[in-house]
């Protein structure tokens, strides 16, 4: 079982209401069409709206938010770190849950990035590191 990130799967839940283009991700309408996909949304699991102010990671990465040492900040200021964990803790119990042993996940966002994220002064500026769930995922194995 595979989790992914439900806009990938063509939910309309990005921050600004609009999904992923399903067509393009050919693996994941397979694994749609075969059971084998668990589609989770974290910054919906953790309160957030559909649509919403984009965020990023201040001052390091998704790793550091759940140290305690980062945090998730809006395109307004607001802090919402705090929905951010709870998302993706929540995501993992889904994961865990459903059985899934891989995931497959939204490029550079603070909740799903795996590999790179942006660097939290919303200039489109991209640093190595992984989102809060991706980063959280790792440390589960």
């Amino acid at each position: 079982m595979y989790l992914v990130s439900s806009c990938l799967c063509g939910n309309h839940c990005r921050y600004n209401g609009s999904a992923g283009d399903l067509k393009r991700y050919h693996a994941i309408q397979r694994f749609l069409a075969q059971g084998l996909a668990v589609p989770v949304c974290p910054e919906v699991l953790g309160g957030l709206a559909v649509p919403r102010q984009p965020a990023e990671i201040c001052g390091g990465t998704g790793a550091g938010v759940l140290q305690g040492k980062s945090r998730v900040v809006n395109a307004t200021g607001d802090d919402v770190t705090a929905n951010y964990v709870s998302g993706a803790w929540r995501s993992l119990l889904i994961g865990l849950e459903t059985g899934c042993t891989k995931a497959v996940l939204k490029a550079r966002s603070p909740a799903c990035g795996a590999g790179l994220i942006y660097d939290g002064k919303f200039q489109k500026n991209l640093i190595l590191g992984d989102g809060v769930l991706a980063a959280l995922l790792k440390a589960h194995g």
